[in-house]
């Protein structure tokens, strides 16, 4: 199977998803033929920084053979940009421009950064620079200043979840809305993670029944070129390939939550720890299901209503009614507890304490 992510990346600016206040810029930029000789892409892991750049590239009619890829990371020396600089004097092959894209730029040396930018200060005609990076802030001020800058933002669950159903749906596969809100959610606001996480899940699903060894009724088979395949993808399945808890574990941490209940949540957190759960994810799911709740009780569900299944909206307004100890305190406990959890010699042991804080 082709990598996920690099077979449905987008290729033209109409392609892009959740990055609008930026493509609509580089297109008219494009179209208008006014193009800076410096561009500063920022933004979290996996956004389409890289992407938008080659698109971008493109759109201002650079051929393959005048856009150079550099990864910084792995070129970070002074003498690697002294080659560079002496590179971007030779005229484009077959274009007007030679683009050069830098990635992860903040990981240029210091020497390095100063090299840059006395070509950045005065670059050639037919060179455009595009930087990206993932940390703005380790790039020294004088670089910035010579670039037009543009934030990434981190997609929303929304747009994540419609990415999942769609990229399974091309895929051949069907994925409800449980399932494809948990896949979202794992992914951590990259596109790049959600796509990887739903490439594991498609491996999974086209084993024949016998090797996968689960026999689940929810497991929906239909013969597709000779061997058996799963069509339909259930949230259960989802949860087996990720190792995310069952929602009902979660469910009962809220519910130890709202009704005060320390031994239940405790019984919760130690039948989780049976089951092998991997603790982070565990914490994620119930920060963002603790988070939900306390915008539903304070009258902002419009925020979350498109982040969530029918059913876990559900769970989510019966939980915002009761009298419980929900607050931003609470909030902050358990965000505490999550940022503890990695690495924790006892991986439960920031939850346990949470909910002692938080159950008194």
């Amino acid at each position: 199977m082709e990598v996920l992510y690099r077979k449905y990346r987008p290729t033209k600016f109409s392609e892009v998803i959740g990055q609008e206040h930026i493509v609509k810029v580089l297109e008219a930029e494009a179209k208008s033929g006014e193009i800076s000789h410096a561009y500063l892409f920022s933004g979290t892991r996996g956004t389409g920084k890289t992407s938008v750049a080659r698109i971008f590239a493109d759109a201002i009619g650079t051929s393959k053979n005048d856009i150079y890829e550099i990864d910084a990371a792995s070129n970070t020396g002074v003498e690697d940009i002294r080659t560079l600089n002496e590179s971007v004097f030779t005229l484009p092959f077959e274009s007007k421009y030679k683009v050069y894209i830098l990635d992860e730029v903040h990981m240029l040396s210091k020497s390095a950064s100063n090299a840059l930018l006395k070509t950045l200060e005065e670059p050639p005609s037919h060179v455009v620079f595009i930087l990206a990076t993932t940390e703005t802030h380790k790039i020294p001020e004088t670089v910035l200043s010579r670039c037009e800058t543009y934030a990434f933002k981190k997609p929303s669950q929304e747009v994540l979840k419609k990415m999942v159903i769609n990229v399974a749906k091309k895929e051949g596969f069907t994925m409800d809305d449980a399932s494809a809100e948990l896949v979202a959610l794992l992914g951590d606001g990259s596109f790049r993670d959600t796509q990887g996480i739903v490439q594991k899940i498609l491996a999974y699903s086209k084993q024949p029944l016998e090797a996968s060894g689960h026999t689940t009724t929810a497991r929906l088979r239909t013969v597709v070129n000779g061997p058996m395949t799963n069509k339909k993808i259930s949230e259960e399945e989802v949860r087996l390939v990720t190792g995310a808890p069952a929602v009902e574990l979660v469910h009962c941490i809220i519910s130890a939550i709202a009704e005060k209940n320390l031994s239940l949540g405790l019984e919760t957190v130690k039948k989780a720890v049976s089951q092998n759960i991997d603790m982070s994810i565990f914490m994620k799911l119930v920060l963002h299901t603790t988070r939900a709740v306390l915008l539903v009780r304070f009258g902002a569900e419009g925020i979350v209503k498109d982040d969530l299944s029918d059913k876990e909206f559900k769970f989510v307004t019966e939980m915002a009614k009761k009298d419980g100890v929900f607050s931003s305190q609470t909030l902050l406990e358990l965000l505490t507890a999550y940022e503890r959890t990695t690495g924790a010699y006892i991986p439960q042991l920031p939850l346990e304490l949470a909910l002692l804080n938080i159950i008194k």
